[in-house]
């Protein structure tokens, strides 16, 4: 994410009142929202979930650097919650996995650890979720009690090229010349607000495991090396509406 739209969400939160005082938890931190979010002194806890233990040492370094007080702690969303976090945070924001199971880990996730009334930020793409995939999250967030206030087409922007992978290498399918991208984010994520209404239902309860598939084989547009298996795979990810 661009550090300008990183800064933009902070700036939403503070705009809903959603940030002085209080506790954070953010299920997965890419794009470093933990450190923006320090920098202003205003939250009263910040906790970071993620698997990545690479992504704890670099936060943990830049928090002792500017004397930030960020804990991170490695976990990967299909194990049971740890107990201590359940029930506990006021605000929690994710850029979830787009698969349907992904969706639901980190969703629930997110959500059991929030306290009554609790307040969520979750960024949806177009690029790796349909129409009918936004419709399932919107069932899934209701089904967990929750009310969405906003919905902010494309708020949050993204590079279009990732360590050694260019994902404009799809672009090659195509039957007419291509150039290359002169610099245009063509990556966007749409900003997803949403209210607890009373006690939080997570889909997931805190002490289930469940699987996760981590590319959809039919919806992901942004994986180059899918249209070499497009047709191999084209009906291994079947979406499916909750009822």
């Amino acid at each position: 994410m661009r550090e300008q739209d990183v800064i933009s969400r902070v700036a939403l939160m503070h705009h809903y009142n959603d940030l002085a005082d209080k506790s954070f938890l953010l299920v997965g931190d890419d794009d470093l929202l933990s450190i923006a979010l320090a920098l202003t002194g205003l939250p009263l806890r910040i906790t970071v979930l993620d698997i990545d233990e690479r992504l704890g040492e670099y936060i943990g370094k830049v928090s002792k650097e500017y004397k930030l007080e960020i804990e991170y702690r490695r976990y990967d969303v299909s194990n049971p919650l740890p107990k201590d976090l359940v029930g506990e945070f006021d605000v929690f924001s994710s850029e979830p996995l787009e698969t349907v199971s992904g969706l639901k880990a980190f969703l629930s996730r997110g959500i059991a650890c929030l306290k009554e009334n609790g307040i969520g930020y979750v960024g949806l793409s177009t690029a790796e979720a349909s129409r009918k995939k936004w419709m399932i999250v919107e069932k899934m967030l209701l089904q967990m009690n929750c009310m969405i206030t906003d919905v902010i087409k494309d708020f949050s922007k993204y590079g279009t090229l990732y360590e050694t992978v260019n994902y404009e290498m799809f672009t090659t399918r195509l039957e007419f010349p291509v150039g290359k991208n002169p610099g245009i984010p063509w990556y966007k994520s749409s900003l997803f607000r949403f209210e607890v209404m009373g006690k939080p239902n997570p889909l997931v309860k805190p002490d289930e495991r469940l699987s996760i598939e981590y590319i959809d084989w039919e919806e992901d547009l942004t994986n180059p090396f899918l249209y070499k298996k497009q047709k191999e795979y084209k009906n291994k990810s079947k979406l499916k509406i909750i009822e």
